[in-house]
């Protein structure tokens, strides 16, 4: 029996984070490849774990494919674009949380749904699709659409589409178009992983159950709410739970703390079909991560052995 496959779709960029003495350390990182090492390194090996994006044709692509296949990932649905590049951001760390610059208008990655033919064989031969309010954000209106029209028809062939709203508004052209495309993403998708800092800023929810709800009417079956220190809230087919954090006796980098908890939560939740089972073991997991620096954080100091 071949493997099932986890399908994510997004960009992951040159990552530069403070080294000390004015330094710069290099990585790579991106919401949604973030999750999908989490991903990656929770699974069993009965489920491959494949990227979806684009890349240039530079060495700094190829490093980053490298090091993407490196992690276990598939990269053989990568699309290589000629005379591209990988975008780029930089982590300014104060008191563990972060803020970001970036350099990313030129990226590949914003080519990724271009290919129409590519990405609807790249989406029927996953089990589990996931992407993000960021993927949506960085693509031309006419891909954003072809991408939300690949999603709807895999969520109505039974497939497990999975969407982090992701709210970052720098990188949308306005708030009507932000609003419109997240609630968008939702409704093409079968669970929704939003934070509740950016549903409650962006949105306007008052609370918890008025992300839900919100979510719910849009056509989601289940949601899952981050609301970092203060725990998780799942609704779970209209079935609500509540997950409290992990404590962290030291906070040292946020940076994947989201993203990590997602890709920890749907591991689990694929290996096991609990819920709050895997929302237990994803708070575990993103107290390791948010505990050490760096996006990506290796499967060893993960803890998952505990």
């Amino acid at each position: 029996m071949s493997a099932r496959r986890f399908l994510s779709i997004g960009e992951c960029m040159v990552e530069l984070s403070q080294a000390g003495d004015g330094l710069l350390r290099k990585g790579f990182a991106g919401d949604t490849f973030n999750t999908a090492w989490y991903a990656r390194a929770c699974l069993g090996s009965d489920w491959s774990v494949d990227y979806f994006t684009a890349l240039g044709d530079d060495a700094m692509s190829d490093e980053m494919a490298a090091f993407i296949a490196k992690a276990g990932i598939g990269t053989s649905l990568i699309r290589r674009i000629k005379g591209k590049t990988p975008g780029l951001y930089m982590i300014n760390l104060k008191d563990g949380e972060r803020s970001f610059s970036y350099w990313r208008d030129s990226s590949a990655a914003r080519c990724l749904a271009a290919d129409p033919d590519r990405l609807r064989e790249a989406v029927e031969s996953a089990d589990l699709i996931y992407f993000s309010g960021i993927t949506l954000a960085i693509l031309p209106p006419e891909d954003a659409a072809t991408l939300l029209a690949e999603v709807r028809r895999a969520k109505a062939a039974g497939k497990l589409v999975v969407f982090d709203p992701n709210i970052r508004p720098r990188l949308w052209s306005s708030y009507d178009v932000m609003h419109a495309t997240i609630s968008e993403g939702a409704r093409s998708s079968v669970l929704v992983m939003p934070s509740f800092d950016d549903e409650a800023a962006h949105f306007g929810d008052d609370s918890i159950e008025a992300t839900i709800h919100r979510y719910r009417a849009l056509g989601a079956l289940h949601i899952v709410v981050k609301n970092g220190a203060d725990g998780v809230s799942l609704n779970f087919a209209g079935e609500e739970t509540f997950v409290p954090a992990e404590k962290v006796e030291t906070v040292v980098d946020t940076t994947s703390a989201g993203d990590s908890f997602n890709g920890a939560f749907l591991a689990s939740y694929l290996e096991t079909g609990d819920a709050t089972a895997a929302a237990r073991f994803a708070a575990r997991v993103a107290a390791r991560v948010v505990s050490e620096h760096g996006a990506l954080v290796v499967k060893e100091k993960l803890g998952l052995g505990d």
